[in-house]
């Protein structure tokens, strides 16, 4: 009602207006100041420019780490060549699988008959939980509490019951809607952070404290005590390409699946536990992915089991790639969370303490929510000191389906609530909030509540940087006289400063493996343990291996990422794709560069591909392979307290400036500036890209 009488005001302005002008109402029967409300928004031009630090060039030695590389497969990916998942040829016998989804959020099934389903011409197999075992059935990335076909209950929406494979996608989606199934409703349906914890609906072992210095005394010692609460809704991942596998029998025993999914090791892992093989039997490959954005960490099972089923059980080739609906439907989204505090400050607004309750929605199963709520939980103070806190943590356990890793894993939502905190505060105290985040920043040599020292913290400087470019005191000024003279329509200005911490939560994770071929003709071939999403990884690794061989990167090719090649590989998230994996590579660089070491001395003259041929007919290997660990991290605040969590920081400060439709609520972002520190790039067209794709 609200938005229709505003159309309507708005309409009367814009007449009325139009009336001024024709001379047929006088210039002053509407304020000047009502006038701007007849306006709409119009797509403005797109002015942008990217600054960055500028390497010298040499290109004697080939080095063009630091140089902004152009993305190997951006001419394949712009003009539509790129092969992706669902572009492989279709095989002879092909099938494709379509899925038979829960319509109940929880209930019990009572009947499920596909007998309509398979008496369609061309419907080869229906697949259900009676197909497995109950060992074989349960899956899960960390802990087995989901299944590749409900067990008698559903627990959401969209939760898979069976698949159908058929002929084509079209007869497959057909057959899978004529399969019959009957619930009994269960009383319970949680949906909401807010019933989980009227229900006290918590997954086991939560909620979980840390605590830092005395906060019962830092309470009674502050000026200001504030207590509130704020709330960050899901988010879908919505990535071009939807979730895909197509399943190849090899031998009776040996299956090869091409997935788009982020961790072609887990997806390995699982479909050997599903169809009760041995990890050899099976390959995953993935060439590339169609965006990720952690939405194909750990939910790429989804799709993958059902397909490595009904291709090695019919001996056929199977494909499945989701429709936009049903994948928005299955796969989950951000976590929604919820954060309860209490804030300790003195009257210049210095926060002394803080007592803080985290609430995650993770849906019906655990999946990473446990790793996302700790991280979470080290990120809610963002960059502010806070000597005194104490964070808890709850992953409410919901009627949703599960959600996962999503860019930032946790970390937004924590420096979220850092951000009403100190908003708080500055309005309490009623000062600038610029210069009470300026106030309590880390600074080089502080410790977070987890111990970490922070050895260099360039917030500061980014802050200052980020001030200057966006021209902030001058834009600010411009917005107050805007205001002043538009009552429709208003802008506003928002500074926000991050810190997100480099690692994996878990230990093991922070590993990788590399292995190098080099042929006779003195060309290249990588293979690493990270998969290709579109953020540039493969460009990166191969600058680093280009710079450890002293070679041109166009000699240099990156086929797939395949657990044949390089086994047991970590997920590609957390930020540190390049990191672990380029270090890999230049492990197993040095290798061959030990090898090669003796035939550059008797061949200093030499070129490359005559380095490279001699060592085969002096029967040295030109196959190595690589690995790396991160270095002196795991902390744990009992059997590991002087570790690291995070292996470093990178930090930025990002200024936007926004125009508001105060009769409709249509809004526009009228300019961003972003100072961001990450160290030396790799390639800085690519680190761009990224911050830009973030953004």
């Amino acid at each position: 009602r609200a938005l229709v009488v505003s159309l309507f005001f708005k309409s009367y302005l814009a007449i009325s207006r139009k009336l001024c002008d024709a001379g047929i109402m006088p210039p002053d029967a509407v304020p000047q100041k009502d006038l701007s409300g007849a306006d709409k928004f119009n797509t403005p031009t797109m002015r942008s420019s990217q600054l960055f630090e500028r390497v010298a060039s040499n290109q004697a030695t080939h080095d063009p780490i630091g140089k902004p590389k152009v993305h190997v497969s951006a001419l394949k990916q712009a003009t539509g060549e790129a092969i992706y998942t669902d572009d492989i040829p279709r095989m002879d016998g092909e099938l494709y699988l379509a899925f038979v989804l829960s319509t109940k959020a929880h209930a019990k099934i009572t009947k499920l008959d596909a007998s309509e389903a398979l008496a369609l011409e061309g419907v080869e197999a229906f697949f259900s939980a009676q197909d497995l075992t109950e060992h074989q059935n349960e899956v899960g990335p960390v802990f087995h509490d989901e299944y590749v076909f409900a067990n008698g209950e559903v627990h959401c929406y969209g939760q898979i019951i069976g698949a159908i494979a058929a002929a084509n996608q079209t007869l497959a989606q057909r057959a899978a809607r004529l399969v019959r199934v009957e619930y009994l409703d269960l009383q319970l349906v949680i949906v909401t952070i807010e019933q989980a914890i009227e229900h006290k609906s918590y997954f086991p072992d939560y909620p979980r404290f840390l605590t830092k210095g005395d906060v019962e005394k830092a309470f009674a010692e502050a000026d200001h005590v504030y207590e509130s609460s704020c709330r960050m809704g899901g988010q879908e991942h919505f990535y071009l390409e939807t979730h895909a596998a197509v399943a190849v029998p090899r031998d009776s025993d040996e299956l090869e699946l091409f997935c788009s999914t982020q961790h072609p090791s887990e997806i390995q892992k699982l479909v050997a536990h599903v169809l009760s093989l041995p990890s050899n039997r099976i390959v995953c490959r993935a060439k590339r992915l169609g965006g990720g954005f952690g939405g194909k960490e750990s939910r790429g099972m989804m799709v993958a089991l059902p397909v490595a089923l009904a291709a090695y059980r019919l001996q056929r080739p199977v494909r499945c790639m989701l429709d936009r609906d049903e994948d928005m439907l299955m796969t989950g989204t951000r976590h929604p969370f919820l954060f309860k505090y209490k804030v300790g400050f003195s009257r210049k607004g210095i926060i002394s303490v803080c007592d803080i309750e985290c609430y995650n929605n993770a849906g019906w199963s655990m999946d990473l929510s446990f790793s996302v709520l700790e991280r979470a939980m080290y990120h809610f103070e963002n960059c502010y000191r806070i000597p005194n806190v104490r964070v808890g943590g709850w992953v409410c356990k919901t009627n949703l389906p599960s959600n996962t890793a999503f860019r930032g894993f946790g970390g937004p939502q924590g420096m979220f609530a850092a951000e009403h905190i100190i908003r708080d505060v500055a309005r309490i105290v009623d000062r600038n909030v610029l210069d009470v985040m300026q106030m309590n920043f880390y600074k080089t040599g502080d410790y977070t509540h987890y111990n970490q020292k922070l050895e260099r913290f360039p917030i500061q400087r980014c802050f200052e940087d980020c001030i200057m470019q966006s021209q902030y005191y001058a834009k600010h000024a411009e917005i107050t006289r805007f205001n002043w003279e538009h009552r429709w329509r208003n802008r506003g200005i928002a500074l926000v400063p991050t810190k997100y911490g480099i690692a994996f939560g878990v230990m093991h994770l922070n590993q990788a493996g590399a292995l190098i071929n080099i042929y006779a003709d003195g060309s290249v071939l990588l293979s690493h343990g990270a998969v290709e999403i579109g953020q540039g990884l493969n460009t990166k690794v191969i600058q680093c291996a280009a710079r450890a061989l002293g070679i041109p990167i166009e000699l240099i090719h990156i086929s797939e990422t395949a657990t044949d090649k390089v086994p047991n590989t970590s997920p590609t998230a957390a930020t540190v794709g390049s990191d672990l994996n380029g270090m890999a590579v230049i492990d197993a660089c040095e290798k061959l560069n030990k090898r090669l070491a003796p035939i550059k001395e008797a061949l200093p003259q030499g070129t490359w591909q005559e380095w490279v041929n001699k060592p085969y007919f002096d029967r040295i290997s030109l196959s190595a392979t690589g690995f790396y660990a991160t270095p002196e991290i795991g902390y744990h605040p009992e059997t590991n307290p002087n570790a690291r969590t995070y292996n470093y920081f990178t930090n930025g400060v990002g200024v936007s400036v926004v125009e508001i439709d105060c009769l409709t609520g249509d809004h526009q972002v009228l300019s961003t500036d972003i100072v961001m520190d990450i160290g030396s790039s790799i390639n800085p067209a690519i680190d761009i890209g990224q911050i830009e794709g973030a953004f």
